[in-house]
């Protein structure tokens, strides 16, 4: 996975193996850096406002980005699950999955749920991972939308909690 953009509590990396195909919308991954987190509902409210804020830069960073990388992208889901560390007898950790999708999808039709299958069925075998490219132009939205007072800090008033 390839680092995006990271906050005191979380990181945002590209999926190698993604859900939904570059062409298709991509998918990114929002993480907790501390791994003895397993779900929201053991976040502390400072670090619950944190991943709130995040995820709406980085669903509005993916729309935007590729958008001008020509995927229209319609609709932008956020996913959060972790079930799948349970097969391999895994503790999970707190992650997000944020998913385009394009209006032009062929398999992860929109406006139907994102087919999730296990890995071993082959059906994300064909999916591709976004490209650099991609990446860059989410970081260049990510970099714009920081700046946007609906997202300032002291907006989200991070500094009182």
């Amino acid at each position: 996975m390839t680092l995006i953009y990271q906050t005191d509590s979380f990181i945002v990396e590209s999926h190698d193996k993604p859900f939904v195909s570059r062409e298709e919308g991509g998918h990114l991954r929002i993480s907790i850096k501390d791994k003895s987190i397993i779900d929201r509902t053991m976040l502390s409210p400072k670090v619950a406002i944190e991943l709130i804020r995040l995820t709406m830069i980085i669903g509005k960073a993916l729309e935007k980005a590729m958008t001008i990388r020509d995927v229209p992208i319609i609709k932008v889901n956020y996913q959060d699950m972790g079930n799948w560390a349970f097969k391999k007898q895994e503790k999970p950790f707190l992650h997000v999955h944020i998913l385009g999708r394009s209006k032009d999808a062929k398999i992860q039709v929109f406006p139907e749920s994102v087919q999730l299958p296990d890995r071993s069925t082959g059906f994300y075998e064909n999916f591709k991972p976004l490209n650099k490219e991609d990446i860059l132009e989410i970081k260049r939205q990510i970099a714009q939308i920081i700046k946007e007072k609906k997202y300032d800090p002291l907006f989200w008033e991070l500094n009182r909690i």
